[in-house]
C-alpha cells in the first residue's frame, strides 16, 4: 500500500491567537482538495484559536512539544491531556532546536514519543545531523544513534512520523539536494528496517525537514523515500499552500 503524503507546518515561535486564525482561515480553500494530509503544529497557546479555525477543514493542528508525564511539577511543560482536549492529533517531538538550545537528549525524546503514542497522539519524531557530522562523513552514524534511542520501545513504528532535518539546512536558506535528502531518508528506512522490519519500515512515513519550499518542494516530493515535510518559515504564509498542492 502506498504511504499517503503528509505536509506539516511548524509555526515555531511565531503567530499570535489573530494571525494565526486569519492565515488558517486563508489557507482553508487553497488546501482543500490536497491529495497529502495536512497539519499546522503551532505554539500551545495558540491551539484553541487554532483548532477553532481549521473546524470543519482537512487541516489538522498539532504541537511543538509534549512532555512525557501526565501531571506534576514540571513547570512550562505540556501534557498529552492538555492536548488531547483541544483535539490535537499530531505532536512534535526532538526538534533540532529542542535539541540545541534546550539541551533535549534522545532518551527524553524517546519518553515524549512513547507518551504521545499512549495517548493516541502520532509523534512527528524529529532526527538530523549537524554540518560538522555531515562534513565529517558521520551523517549516518549520528542518524543511526539518534534513531536506535529515540525509536526504543516503540511496538508500532507506523504509528510515528519521521523527519528527517539537516541541521545545517534549518532557517538557513540552505537545502539538501534532492539526492542528499532521498539519500538520507533511504539510509534512514533502511535503519528502520533493521530496528524493526522491512515491513515495517516501508510502511512509515519519512518527512524531509530543511528549508522545503514552494521552489523545490516538487524536486523532494519526487524523491521514492520521502513521503512529505516539516515545513518552518514557508508554514507560516500562503507558500504553504503551494507546497502542500506540490502535485498540482
Amino acid at each position: 500500500m502506498a504511504r499517503k503524503p503528509f505536509i506539516a507546518g511548524n509555526w515555531k515561535m511565531n503567530m499570535t491567537a489573530a494571525s494565526g486564525a486569519a492565515l488558517i482561515r486563508e489557507l482553508i480553500p487553497l488546501v482543500k482538495d490536497a491529495n497529502c494530509d495536512v497539519a499546522l503544529c503551532v505554539p500551545a497557546v495558540l491551539i484553541p484559536a487554532a483548532t477553532e479555525a481549521a473546524k470543519g477543514s482537512n487541516i489538522k493542528i498539532g504541537a511543538e512539544n509534549v512532555h512525557w508525564a501526565p501531571s506534576g511539577a514540571y513547570t512550562g511543560e505540556i501534557s498529552c491531556d492538555m492536548l488531547k482536549e483541544y483535539g490535537v492529533e499530531y505532536v512534535i517531538v526532538g526538534h533540532s532546536e529542542r535539541r540545541q538550545y534546550f539541551g533535549e537528549t534522545d532518551e527524553a525524546i524517546n519518553m515524549r514519543a512513547q507518551a504521545a503514542l499512549r495517548a493516541g497522539i502520532t509523534p512527528i519524531i524529529c532526527v538530523g545531523e549537524m554540518l560538522e557530522e555531515r562534513e565529517t562523513g558521520r551523517t549516518n552514524a549520528v542518524l543511526s544513534r539518534q534513531l536506535t534511542i529515540d525509536l526504543g520501545g516503540i511496538e508500532d513504528i507506523s504509528k510515528t512520523v519521521i523527519a528527517y532535518e539537516p541541521v545545517w539546512a534549518i532557517g538557513t536558506g540552505k537545502t539538501a539536494t534532492d539526492e542528499q535528502a532521498q539519500d538520507s531518508i533511504a539510509f534512514i528506512r533502511k535503519r528502520i528496517g533493521e530496528l524493526f522490519s522491512p515491513e515495517a519500515a516501508a510502511k512509515v512515513r519519512i518527512q524531509y525537514g530543511g528549508s522545503m519550499n514552494a521552489k523545490n518542494c516538487k524536486g523532494l516530493m519526487a524523491q521514492p523515500d520521502i513521503d512529505g515535510g516539516l515545513i518552518g518559515g514557508a508554514s507560516l504564509k500562503l507558500d504553504f499552500a503551494t507546497i502542500v498542492n506540490y502535485d498540482k
